[in-house]
């Protein structure tokens, strides 16, 4: 039987959720189109084709349509030959069709400058940046959390601080990190660590108490000592959701990507965008922008898709988006099996 879907946690069809999904898409993309592409919604703009008699204006120039309203109405009393063109949208404002032709330029286009790199080149750089600051906080962090979440004590002596300190401003660090670190790499991966290394410890501990108590008694009862505990039904059973967290706190990371390349020396695809910016190529900074949500989306959704595999107890009748992994079906654990 059908259900509406307006109706609290109700499930939803596999077609209805496909086609929502594709219209979480769809629809921001035909609202750029309307502003791109119909001209009364939001053009105000005019790109001069004849100057007429207004001296100071170039064809193919950019003039705000009020400004050209008021030198048209005086040029026009005086018996002089007004300015003409057709209304566009302002050049920091790219049509869909002008972003999609700038992503494809960026990747076979060579730099204007031989010291410059290439496209390709700055977004394995601001890649390397985000996963070896992810890698390090989650080393670091992540065991940090289970222990918190796990000991009492751990908890009361490391999650205040942690709290603490979490409401700090990465980029506040940004130039004591360039005094240690120096200008280059070191100083951007240090801001990725610390924005997400005081989150992840907070989250995975709230996750890690989660976990069903009765678990830990069944253990016990069966005469688990205490360091089996952890390794032999804590971790196990709270597998899962910390993977979905950590797949969650990597895009976390993400943003704190632009931010990061700010410090110290400009670099990566940050550089790239402030390039463009300056030449005023605002279509290869919307593409430069697009690209960075375009690796961080797949990214997620081969994780997630990876997690299906991995973890296929907890799949609840979702299907892979991207890629059919090999899934074993090995009994679930006891606790997702109670």
């Amino acid at each position: 039987m059908h259900r509406s879907p307006l109706i609290p946690f109700a499930p939803l069809s596999p077609r209805f959720r496909a086609c929502l999904g594709w219209g979480s898409f769809l629809l921001p993309l035909l609202v750029w189109c309307a502003f791109s592409y119909v001209p009364f919604l939001w053009h105000p703009m005019v790109r001069i084709q004849d100057r007429g008699d207004i001296t100071y204006l170039q064809p193919g120039q950019l003039i705000d349509r009020h400004t050209l309203a008021r030198e048209n109405a005086r040029i026009e009393a005086v018996g002089g030959t007004p300015a003409t063109g057709p209304r566009k949208n302002p050049i920091f404002l790219p049509a869909p069709h002008e972003v999609g032709t700038a992503l494809f330029r960026a990747f076979t286009t060579e730099p204007r400058r031989a010291n410059e790199p290439w496209f390709h080149e700055s977004i394995a750089h601001s890649i390397r940046i985000i996963f070896t600051g992810f890698v390090w906080s989650s080393i670091l962090g992540l065991p940090l959390g289970i222990l918190c979440g796990v000991y009492g004590s751990v908890s009361r002596l490391t999650e205040p601080v942690v709290d603490f300190v979490r409401y700090m401003p990465a980029p506040a660090f940004g130039a004591l990190a360039v005094a240690i670190l120096g200008i280059h790499d070191a100083p951007k991966v240090a801001i990725i660590f610390i924005g997400t290394f005081f989150q992840q410890i907070l989250v995975v501990a709230n996750t890690t108490r989660k976990m069903d108590p009765s678990l830990i008694e069944a253990a016990q009862t069966l005469g688990a000592k205490p360091r089996h505990l952890l390794f032999k039904v804590v971790l196990p059973g709270i597998a899962p959701d910390l993977y979905n967290d950590m797949r969650i706190l990597l895009g976390w990371a993400w943003t704190y990507l632009v931010v990061a390349e700010y410090i110290g020396a400009s670099s990566g695809i940050t550089f790239f965008i402030n390039q463009q910016a300056r030449y005023r190529n605002y279509d290869n900074v919307f593409a430069a922008i697009l690209i960075i949500g375009i690796i961080g989306f797949l990214t997620d959704r081969v994780l997630d898709d990876l997690r299906l595999a991995v973890f296929p107890w907890k799949n609840a009748g979702k299907r892979p988006l991207l890629f059919r992994f090999p899934v074993r079906n090995p009994p679930p654990p006891a606790g997702d099996a109670a």
